[in-house]
């Protein structure tokens, strides 16, 4: 979607930069950019790269990163722009300004615009490209809901909910590959030691602050391990083919709207496997859960309008 944009710019010999405020998220662009542009020199800066610092007409980083450039990019991509750091942080929304030439473009791309981004769209401040669909055509995955009462107190007695316990059982059969979201960093322990203690499939937990993030990240990637459990970290900017997602307390406060939209739009992200299961389990369905379910469904819609106008 943005390559022929960077291809546009760099072709008259201007500057682009492709940040995003995670640090999982420019990871994962490195190896689809270098492949794209393998005849362009490419820069990798984020806290602790093993790379060091040279000119280039194209730069992958972090958006902290930006507070090191003055006037320097012709082409500003800003991926997940209403994501944590960035988001709300006047520091890096200044350094974003200052990184870009006088003349320039930005483009910000999100899932979940924030109420200033819809507002400045509305009010004509900002122009906007709706993209419902999929490069496969297919629709997004919609929420699953179910009731399994008090989880917490049931996984601190080693037992894992009845309906969650099912559903593993049925990957354990398949092989299928799943990511496993729960609320809080304390909750990840418990959790998949209590699946290790019934199951045999390989498995890891993973947060913001886990020294061995990237490792454990990469593991998925490469099929090494069938599930993460994992925070919300992971809601958004990785990409694990044709995975299914678990919300384990789902209605927790914990996950806001724009986190259950991304959460579940992990899932049906490649094209041999564009469907797949999304499933919220919680003890109430809350207003949270409703709205989230009722923007997927809206985005439905209009894709389901852009593939009747095709046809």
């Amino acid at each position: 979607m943005i390559f022929p944009a960077i291809d546009h710019v760099i072709k008259k010999g201007g500057r682009v930069a492709v940040v995003s405020p995670r640090i999982d998220v420019i990871l994962e662009l490195a190896p689809r950019l270098r492949k794209a542009f393998s005849k362009l020199d490419l820069v990798l800066l984020y806290g602790d790269t093993p790379e060091e610092y040279h000119y280039t007409k194209l730069v992958l980083a972090t958006t902290h990163q930006l507070l090191k450039f003055s006037q320097a990019f012709d082409l500003l991509i800003i991926d997940e722009v209403d994501s944590f750091p960035f988001h709300g942080d006047l520091m890096l929304e200044s350094a974003a300004l200052r990184a870009r030439k006088k003349i320039d473009s930005t483009i910000y791309l999100t899932a979940t615009p924030t109420k200033k981004l819809i507002n400045d769209y509305r009010k004509k401040r900002l122009d906007a490209s709706f993209l419902p669909l999929r490069f496969h055509q297919h629709l997004l995955p919609e929420l699953t809901f179910s009731r399994i009462g008090d989880w917490r107190k049931q996984i601190i007695k080693n037992r894992l909910p009845r309906k969650l316990k099912i559903q593993i059982e049925k990957y354990q059969k398949s092989g299928q590959r799943f990511l496993l979201f729960v609320p809080k960093v304390s909750d990840l322990k418990n959790t998949l030691e209590t699946i290790e203690s019934f199951s045999e499939i390989k498995g890891l937990s993973v947060h913001a602050a886990d020294p061995e993030r990237k490792s454990k990240v990469q593991q998925m990637r490469d099929r090494k391990i069938q599930f993460l459990v994992t925070t919300t970290i992971l809601e958004r900017g990785v990409t694990f083919p044709g995975i299914d997602v678990i919300i384990l307390g789902a209605d927790n406060q914990i996950f806001s709207v724009n986190a259950i939209v991304q959460i579940a739009g992990r899932v049906g992200r490649n094209k041999d496997r564009p469907s797949g299961l999304v499933l919220a389990l919680i003890e109430e369905k809350t207003q949270v859960l409703i709205r989230a379910s009722r923007q997927i469904r809206f985005m439905n819609e209009k894709g389901l309008k852009q593939l009747n106008n095709v046809q």
